[in-house]
């Protein structure tokens, strides 16, 4: 239950009314980065009153000031609240498809936002598979490599 208002006196913020307190959020640094199918930009959050404010609200206030579909498409990373609280600082990435959100973001971010399902596998078989990796030099390293991944495949 949030209401977004834009803020008149700053031409990059919006003004969340919300159940327990005001939030503003700046835009700085806006890029729109044609290569990577995105825009970017620095967001500051003021939010007095208040430890911090979910990654999920962000996006929602994010996506109905910038005319965007799908929230899973802004990727929001890199919080930091600043000393004596009230303010944070992180990092915003709108993408323009999900496909080009497919293709440039880490795999963690996509784990994040929904786009993939984050594969299990325990520490042991890790820590054992780079092991292994460990002992084999020279030409037969590829050939271990491929049988590894193909054993992990399919155990």
């Amino acid at each position: 239950p949030l209401a977004v208002i834009l803020n008149p006196e700053h031409r990059r913020s919006i003004v969340a009314v919300s159940m327990a307190a005001p939030i503003t959020i700046r835009t700085r640094k806006f890029v729109r980065n044609p290569l990577l199918q995105r825009k970017q930009f620095v967001v500051d959050v003021i939010h007095p009153d208040r430890a911090n404010v979910p990654k999920s609200d962000l996006q929602e206030m994010l996506a109905k000031t910038h005319k965007v579909a799908d929230t899973n498409l802004i990727s929001i990373f890199g919080f930091r609240n600043k000393f004596g609280g009230g303010k944070s600082t992180g990092f915003c990435l709108i993408y323009d498809s999900a496909e080009s959100a497919r293709k440039y973001e880490p795999k963690y971010r996509l784990v994040r936002n929904g786009f993939m399902e984050k594969k299990e596998t325990s520490r042991k078989q890790i820590k054992e598979a780079k092991n292994r990796k460990k002992k084999i030099r020279g030409t037969g390293r590829r050939i271990a490599n491929h049988k590894a991944k193909k054993a992990a495949k399919d155990g």
